[in-house]
């Protein structure tokens, strides 16, 4: 099919939550990579009668163009002869055919590939150390047909820790500014506030958010404040993205709580909270904590998450919290990675397989699931599997299926180890089913506007012209993934289930205003500490301009 500057659809049942729009049949215009309300007589047409058509999906939170994928990839070499990837039947003769490989960690334009084969436009990379950006910028470049960007690590860095403790919270908002643009970031991260400096530094971890951080006169609760009210008062489009302290242990819905309370009143988005919400004890077991969790996320409306949802089979656990891939390690007895990231972060990696007759693995599985059909607001707690932490990417259409269709899931259900799952409310029979515009929104819409991204997540005049336009089909995990068309800004670029078209993405990205005085004391740390110099340090010829707050 030709890439025409204008195309109308016709004929679809359009799916579009952020206009109010549930199903209605009703054509959408599109010109010059954009929505537009209406078209000339005459312009090409796309007929989708009997179709189902979405904003092109928005993945919130994935592990997708950091150089840890890149460490990821090399740790699970056997994935790459097991999972080719020929290359796409491209009508676009002008562009490079390119094989690759897929696996949990597919390749970049394998990404860009299968992204695009499920019907998602837009996808950030959640937790990028500032020193690694040029990395995942390079990679970013090389991921077609999604626009990108990424969230930078500062929760754990020396720097920023140094401003804390001397009361310094203006230098400390100041450096987050410059780090986000000299960077190319869009949003400010934190994994394990503190906890990773300390394990660093030769303290086993942090536990508590009142607990000192390597014996400095700083604590969790101190990062949490200071980079929320930094990432609120630079008017970020996304605030303070936050992986909590304590992540994957027994008991840990507590210092979840506890995180959100410190931040009551500002607006703040706890990703992946599934592997937060276990209630139990170290030591004395595990339980189902997510009813009391998702209460207090609904009931408070400056706070905002994705799930990270476990799906059964191979995953790959790559994460900033370098402590709990450690007990991973040695729990799992797999190999691993581990990497100090200079005075930043820490990265730790751990291959690994979420089995259906592992108790634990049942009720991770089983919380997620709670999460999603507990939450009474889809605008607030998205789709997420944390990729490929929790499960690949690719498993998005069975996630999907399971919240659809209650008989899938008790099936399910009755297949997975039920040693942990008493008292739990999935057990107990949830009989909730998320329709077509719920999942439009965890998926596209609530997203979009979680990230600011006002262009993106609807079909509104105005927005970009990303669309997905799926068939019906009974099977609502084959429905979700083969879409029959996608279009990207205005170009058809699948068609019937096979790419034709590679376009590059585009960057999205922050660059907001700081203090200059902040730079004389920034580059004489860089010199004292640093083996890079503070002059190559910023990501020079970043892609795009940058987001308006």
């Amino acid at each position: 099919m030709s890439a025409p500057a204008r195309l109308r659809i016709v004929g679809g049942a359009v799916h579009d939550p952020a206009n109010g729009i549930d199903g209605e049949v009703r054509d959408i215009c599109i010109e010059s990579g954009r929505i537009v309300s209406a078209l000339p007589d005459g312009a090409p047409t796309l007929d989708a009668r009997g179709m189902v058509v979405m904003p092109g999906g928005v993945d919130i939170h994935s592990h997708l163009a950091s150089s840890s994928c890149n460490h990821a990839r090399r740790l699970a070499p056997e994935e790459r002869a097991a999972d080719p990837v020929p290359a796409p039947a491209l009508l676009d003769r002008t562009a490079p055919a390119r094989s690759g490989t897929g696996g949990t960690v597919p390749s970049t334009f394998t990404t860009g590939y299968r992204y695009a084969g499920l019907g998602y436009t837009t996808a950030f990379d959640a937790a990028v150390a500032p020193l690694m950006a040029r990395h995942s910028h390079a990679e970013l470049d090389d991921t077609p047909c999604v626009d990108g960007g990424i969230f930078l690590l500062m929760g754990n860095d020396e720097y920023l820790l140094r401003q804390i403790e001397a009361g310094e919270h203006a230098r400390a908002r100041d450096y987050a500014a410059w780090l986000l643009g000299a960077a190319g970031g869009y949003a400010i991260k934190i994994v394990n506030p503190g906890g990773v400096e300390a394990w660093k530094t030769g303290q086993r971890n942090v536990t508590g958010l009142d607990d000192a951080i390597g014996g400095r006169k700083v604590t969790p609760r101190a990062v949490l404040e200071v980079l929320a009210d930094a990432g609120n008062a630079l008017r970020l489009p996304h605030p303070v993205h936050i992986h909590c302290n304590n992540l994957g242990l027994p008991g840990n819905a507590a210092t979840t709580l506890a995180s959100m309370e410190a931040l009551q009143g500002r607006r703040a988005h706890f990703t992946h909270l599934q592997f937060h919400c276990y209630g139990g004890e170290p030591g004395k077991g595990w339980s189902s904590a997510s009813a009391k969790v998702i209460e207090y996320v609904y009931t408070h409306p400056e706070v905002s998450t994705d799930v990270g949802q476990v799906m059964f089979g191979p995953a790959m656990t790559i994460t900033a919290d370098a402590p709990v891939e450690y007990l991973l390690y040695q729990s799992s007895g797999r190999r691993w990675t581990n990497i100090d990231i200079e005075l930043e972060t820490g990265c730790g990696i751990v291959p690994l397989a979420f089995k259906e007759k592992a108790a634990v693995a049942a009720l991770q599985w089983a919380i997620g699931l709670e999460l999603f059909l507990l939450s009474e607001d889809p605008w607030r707690v998205v789709l997420s599997t944390d990729h490929p932490n929790g499960g690949s990417f690719l498993s998005y259409p069975a996630l999907i299926q399971l919240l659809m269709d209650r008989s899938v899931r008790d099936e399910r259900l009755k297949q997975v180890n039920p040693r942990l799952l008493a008292g739990s409310a999935l057990a107990d029979g949830l009989s909730r089913e998320y329709t077509l515009n719920e999942i439009a929104i965890v998926t596209r819409a609530g997203p979009a506007r979680l990230l600011g991204l006002r262009d993106k997540g609807h079909l509104g005049p105005g927005a970009d012209a990303d669309i997905t336009i799926y068939n019906r089909d009974p099977d609502i995990a084959t429905m979700f993934s083969t879409p029959r068309y996608v279009i990207k800004d205005g170009t058809v670029i699948v068609e019937e289930g096979q790419l034709r078209r590679a376009p590059a993405g585009r960057r999205l990205r922050v660059a907001p205003g700081y203090d200059d005085a902040i730079v004389p004391d920034l580059r004489r740390y860089f010199e004292a500490y640093s083996s890079v110099s503070f002059g190559n340090y910023p990501v020079a010829g970043l892609p795009g301009e940058p987001v308006a707050p």
